[in-house]
């Protein structure tokens, strides 16, 4: 039978819908690029064949086109952690002459994160990064596959070469560690959520610490992040003259302080505290709080590092070291009378 002149010829998106892929996945295996995976390959040049689809060089060049376009997927909060983040992968993508597409979503509902992520690929994004402040949205980045570089902010426990973090549990094992060479045996942990990485992995950090050292393990009350849950906290908290807090972020530790000096004990002269994040107004609060510095400038740097490796050397990638945290102390901390 002759060939029907007027059927319309398949299109790359043709072959993504036959083979179950996105386009992206389909220019990669058209282009021979790495890190597609032996079956999908196979399901794509099974579609390129049945479909008889030849990209002609103009097609090639619009698929294979770059938009300097980076997708910035951000969780629906204002706490420093993210918000910093996100505000240098800005500042560092600008510096590699790319372009931010940012949108927000809550975190605890998969369904929105992956609709949103699926609206950032539809603006044709060269790749796409994930500032994680939830647990649930970091198991959606660990099931992507985009066929775009995916890059995710995120603490966790396990070396995964997309995923770039401060080193939140030596962070807390930091913390730990200056309150008990200040001479405090009881070391109190106010927590954040429980669904928030970066609040678990703290917490580790101050159980590991503890038992190192033979010392006593209180169950943390559990925090919201806020200043206003570092409050109430301080106000249940059962604390005594001598002892010490380590405090999951900086604006729990407010809100914790204002409680102390309610209940009539004094920080440092009583209790000793230690927040994390190093908020721009821990310098000057009263007293000044010593906390866990974390260099969110570098990280935003290595999350982009990671993404031009990917787009422009076509190559996964290694897993990388945490960055460190720093301690700074202030005069919420001191040692203990006879320490």
């Amino acid at each position: 039978m002759p060939e029907d002149k007027g059927a319309k010829a398949a299109n790359i998106f043709d072959v993504a819908r036959l083979a179950g892929v996105s386009h992206q996945t389909v220019s990669r295996v058209l282009n021979g690029m790495p890190n597609v995976r032996p079956a999908t390959k196979e399901r794509v040049e099974k579609a390129i064949a049945q479909l008889h689809y030849s990209p002609s060089p103009a097609a090639r060049a619009l698929v294979t086109r770059r938009t300097r376009t980076i997708g910035l997927l951000t969780p629906t909060v204002t706490d420093h952690g993210p918000v910093a983040i996100a505000m240098h992968v800005n500042i560092a993508a600008r510096e590699a002459r790319y372009s931010v597409d940012a949108v927000s979503a809550p975190e605890d509902d998969p369904a929105v994160v992956r609709a949103s992520i699926e609206g950032l690929l539809r603006q044709r994004v060269d790749a796409i990064v994930v500032v994680v402040a939830q647990a649930a949205a970091l198991e959606v980045v660990r099931g992507l596959d985009l066929g775009i570089p995916v890059v995710a902010a995120a603490s966790t426990p396990h070396r995964d070469p997309r995923i770039v973090s401060i080193d939140q549990y030596r962070g807390a094992r930091a913390a730990v560690r200056h309150l008990a060479e200040l001479g405090h045996t009881r070391i109190l942990h106010v927590a954040g959520p429980p669904d928030a990485p970066d609040a678990a992995e703290r917490e580790r950090g101050w159980r590991d610490e503890l038992a190192s050292r033979r010392l006593e393990v209180v169950e943390p009350l559990v925090g919201d992040w806020s200043a206003a849950s570092g409050y109430r906290l301080g106000i249940e908290l059962d604390v005594d003259a001598g002892e010490a807090i380590f405090v999951a972020n900086d604006q729990m530790s407010i809100g914790l302080l204002s409680a102390l000096r309610g209940r009539g004990l004094g920080v440092p002269e009583h209790v000793s505290v230690v927040g994390f994040d190093d908020i721009p107004e821990a310098g000057y609060l009263y007293p000044p709080l010593t906390t866990m510095r974390q260099d969110f400038e570098a990280l935003g740097r290595l999350v982009m590092h990671k993404v031009l490796v990917a787009l422009e050397e076509h190559a996964a990638d290694t897993a990388d070291t945490p960055i460190p945290t720093q301690l700074v102390e202030r005069a919420s901390t001191r040692a203990v009378d006879g320490a």
